[in-house]
């Protein structure tokens, strides 16, 4: 019987936004900036001043998209170890979230949590959450960190390449214009 979390019937997002989110938050962190200074978070605002409702609501799911495709990525590199995604990135990332508390505040965590294990089992981390009726407020930082922890994470593991979560999903997208 399918799930009606199957990502075939999950809105994709604006995943070129939130890769472009996500890649500066990246770069911040790389250049040692926790953080946002002030030049990105004004061009961030503007930047989001220019989406309005269906458009913030598309960089939410462009953003579940990425949790998706990264855990995705994650869980075929892990089989082809015979290890598991979700015991394998899950924990980790639990734990740098328990370390970052004016990002992840306690009450964020088991969401995130279920976002990734959701990906991790093959179901639209989007779907999963509207479960549970619609965002907060205090879930947002929490969801571009977490997708900056896969990203990060996904980084190290191709050999602390810091661009390679990107390109792994800017190549997926010109892929898919291709077809």
């Amino acid at each position: 019987m399918p799930s009606p979390c199957d990502p075939a019937n999950a809105p994709v997002g604006d995943v070129g936004a939130a890769l472009m989110v996500i890649d500066s938050r990246l770069k911040s962190v790389y250049q040692g900036r926790t953080e946002a200074g002030p030049e990105h978070r004004q061009l961030l605002d503007q930047f989001a001043a220019t989406l309005g409702p269906d458009g913030f609501d598309a960089l939410l799911d462009g953003a579940c998209t990425l949790i998706y495709m990264y855990m995705s990525w994650l869980r075929a590199a892990c089989e082809s170890h015979d290890e598991d995604a979700v015991e394998f990135v899950v924990p980790t990332l639990i734990n740098t979230m328990r370390m970052m508390p004016r990002t992840f505040r306690p009450e964020v965590i088991p969401t995130m949590a279920g976002l990734l294990i959701a990906a991790g089992t093959g179901l639209s981390p989007n779907l999963w959450r509207a479960q549970y009726g619609d965002w907060t407020e205090a879930e947002m930082n929490p969801l571009e960190a977490t997708v900056v922890l896969l990203a990060e994470q996904i980084n190290r593991m191709a050999g602390g390449d810091q661009e390679f979560a990107t390109r792994l999903i800017a190549e997926a997208l010109a892929g898919a214009d291709e077809d």
